[in-house]
């Protein structure tokens, strides 16, 4: 435990506060950087500043004095709709915060990038860590303000201000508490009833969010300056994925199952019950195309290096499940 300020951006979030919990877990001091208070944070002790990352007057305030920068705020969106936003707030607010943190004097700052962030195709057999970063060879807004921003926090790195990025894959895990991730979605449709379906195509690297959290407080006590760290877990077709659900819920492995042939028949079905649950968009063009991509991610340097070590797929799930529950 150290003596000094840990900031938070994006404390909300299914990582942020997974985060939060972690480091109050460990008797840190926290602050945190708030579009908005939340009763989440009641049982917590922390300071509060609110305001938003593309505000450079906020963030000089909210880093006044602090030892490490946790940097998770950014916005999630594959739906295309959003470009903008995902710009302004992925790109240009990560600017501002390196920026910030520099001017402030912050020795330590941990950037939440993703393994979107990498591009990848079928010819690499395990897919490792870079510090240059490509985002004109990917697709979507997401994927490539998550490299732009990660090669601007890489760059950044000098003898004042330790930078390392985490590139988390997809979280699983308690502490979703705003319902945006898609896994967990699938994870409390199924084990209400619903969503008992499975897949003879694709698959994913999945982590438990708690993993990630342990990881982002490793990267800022030993993580190497300039350095990015894979924070995954195993990679697992669908299939396997459901199978496990399934074990978790004492229930029999799921029998329909969703070809690849007819899948483009069944987006826009999926499409529209999802927007009309006002839920998160489990399944689209975009996430097909993902789930069909190698995944075969390697924490082999975070575990040499971190001592990151993630948990086994079925604790997560249990785990989920229980949380989701309890806050139903």
């Amino acid at each position: 435990m150290s003596d000094g300020i840990n900031v938070i951006t994006g404390g909300k979030g299914h990582v942020g506060f997974a985060l939060v919990k972690e480091l109050a877990n460990r008797g840190e001091r926290i602050r945190l950087l708030l579009r908005s208070d939340s009763p989440v944070f009641d049982n917590i002790e922390c300071e509060k500043v609110m305001g938003d990352i593309c505000d450079y007057n906020v963030l000089l305030k909210a880093f006044e004095g602090a030892e490490t920068v946790y940097h998770v705020a950014g916005v999630v969106d594959i739906s295309g709709k959003k470009d903008k936003q995902v710009w302004n707030v992925n790109v240009e607010g990560t600017k501002n915060v390196v920026n910030a943190c520099k001017e402030c004097g912050v020795k330590k700052l941990i950037y939440v990038s993703s393994v979107d962030a990498i591009r990848v195709d079928d010819s690499m057999d395990v897919i490792r860590e870079t510090t240059e970063f490509k985002p004109d060879l990917l697709e979507g807004m997401y994927a490539k303000s998550k490299a732009t921003a990660t090669q601007y926090v890489i760059d950044s790195a000098d003898e004042n201000l330790k930078v390392c990025a985490v590139h988390p894959s997809a979280c699983i895990g308690p502490y979703d508490n705003n319902r945006t991730s898609s896994m967990i979605t699938v994870i409390n449709l199924y084990s209400k009833g619903f969503f008992s379906l499975t897949f003879d195509f694709g698959g994913y690297n999945f982590v438990d969010v708690r993993d990630v959290a342990k990881g982002m407080v490793a990267a800022a006590d030993k993580g190497r300056n300039g350095e990015c760290y894979f924070l995954c877990g195993k990679a697992y077709t669908l299939d396997e994925f459901m199978g496990a659900l399934a074990r978790v819920c004492d229930k029999k492995h799921p029998k329909i199952i969703i070809k690849k042939k007819s899948i483009d028949t069944i987006i826009p079905l999926f499409e529209k019950f999802f927007k009309a649950a006002k839920l998160p968009p489990v399944v689209n063009e975009y996430a097909i195309r993902k789930i069909c991509e190698n995944c075969n991610f390697s924490y082999d340097k975070a575990a040499a290096e971190l001592g990151y070590s993630p948990r086994p797929i079925e604790d997560s799930l249990r785990d989920t499940i229980k949380w989701l529950k309890e806050n139903d």
